[in-house]
Parts: structure tokens; C-alpha cells; sequence
């Protein structure tokens, strides 16, 4: 075969596995089954220009005033409980343990078979929540904030995109997937507007720039 035909069968191939892999990444299953429906984007617009803007003020935090990973139902635990929500063909042992499955995470469209590679995330972080307001709350309400399985706060997500992201808000981190942005900003926004919390300027505008192309 001439080289010149060679080449551009070998540049039709790796662009064709580009597109496969490109479908694979945006085209994933989203995980909005498992994560509660977020709010509208015209709801969660009306939410965010409800929020108080504030600054944002760490003093005192500390992750162990929010009590997380609380038993759930049985031996389940609230992590436990999120690993069999949002996973597919789970098993479990005796102790709740996720002993098979598979999770998708819908932050970079990773597909993973060990659970141990799966971190539970808090959507709005527990110190971004202390820093807009929940320095004020009692334990209790705090629990129930880190153990949220009713409002879109907690998703089996890669570990180590779930470590990337930290503490941060919208304004300095967002999914990889540009295709969940619409659904993360929305849950964002109903989190933070269902208990009350504040968002500080730059976050604020990043919400509503991201809100506008949903």
C-alpha cells in the first residue's frame, strides 16, 4: 500500500476512534436517574436571585461538625445507601459492603467496578455550606445536610475528581462533562436555596452565566 494511502487510512481510523470515544464521554448515561431531579432552570434562576450575596468566612470549620455517613436503614449507612442508588447490578454483604456493581460517574463519564474507586460527593461542599451560613446551624440540622438523600446533594462520583474538587465552588470548578453543567448548577442552586445558604459574588455570576445556557 503507498504511504500516502497508509497515512490516511491510519488518520480515518484515529479520527473515528475520537468520534467512538467522544460519543462515549457527552452521550453516558447522565445519572439523573439516581441523583433527585433538580429543580427547572427557570426555577432554580428565580431561586438564585432570591440567595443573599455574602462573603465567605471559614472560622471554625471543621468537617467534623457535620456528622456524615449516618446509619441509613438496616446496616446501611447514608455512603452505602448512595453506592446501591446510584450503581448498577449492586451486591452487598451482610455489613452493607459493596461487594460487586459497576458506577458511572456522570462528573468525567468514568465507569468504575470497585467501589473503593467510587467517592460519595457532597455536591455543595460541607465547608463551602459553613462558609454561606451553616456556621450558624445546629448539629443536627448539619447532619441532616451531610445525609441529604432527598434534596440533589449526594452522587457516587471518581474518587479522584471528587478530591480535584475539594471545597470549591462553580466559579474555580465545574464537571469535565460540559453536558451535565446544566443538571449541576441546578442542583447547586436548590441545595443552597433549600437551606438557606449564601453565595458570594463570583460564584453567583458563574451560577448565572451557567444557568443562561441551560
Amino acid at each position: 500500500m503507498p504511504k500516502f494511502y497508509a497515512r490516511r487510512r491510519i488518520s480515518i481510523v484515529a479520527a473515528l476512534t475520537g468520534l467512538v470515544a467522544s460519543v462515549g464521554l457527552f452521550n453516558g448515561p447522565t445519572a439523573s436517574a439516581a441523583l433527585p431531579t433538580p429543580v427547572s432552570a427557570d426555577t432554580a434562576r428565580g431561586y438564585l436571585a432570591t440567595l443573599p450575596v455574602r462573603t465567605e468566612d471559614r472560622t471554625g470549620y471543621s468537617r467534623d461538625l457535620f456528622p456524615h455517613w449516618i446509619t441509613i436503614s438496616g446496616a446501611c449507612n447514608t455512603r452505602e445507601t448512595v453506592l446501591k442508588r446510584d450503581g448498577s447490578n449492586v451486591q452487598t454483604d451482610s455489613s452493607c459492603a459493596a461487594t460487586s456493581g459497576s458506577w458511572y460517574s456522570p462528573y468525567d463519564g468514568a465507569t468504575w467496578s470497585a467501589a473503593s474507586d467510587v467517592d460519595i460527593d457532597h455536591l455543595v461542599p460541607l465547608a463551602e455550606a459553613w462558609d454561606s451560613g451553616a456556621d450558624a446551624w445546629t448539629t443536627s440540622r448539619r447532619q441532616s445536610f451531610a445525609n441529604d438523600l432527598t434534596r440533589p446533594q449526594l452522587l457516587a462520583v471518581t474518587d479522584n475528581v471528587n478530591q480535584a474538587k475539594g471545597d470549591q465552588d462553580p466559579a474555580t470548578w465545574m464537571p469535565s462533562r460540559t453536558s451535565y453543567h446544566c443538571v449541576y448548577v441546578r442542583a447547586w442552586v436548590q441545595v443552597k436555596y433549600y437551606y438557606g445558604l449564601s453565595v458570594d459574588s463570583a460564584e453567583k455570576s458563574a451560577l448565572q452565566g451557567y444557568l443562561a445556557g441551560c
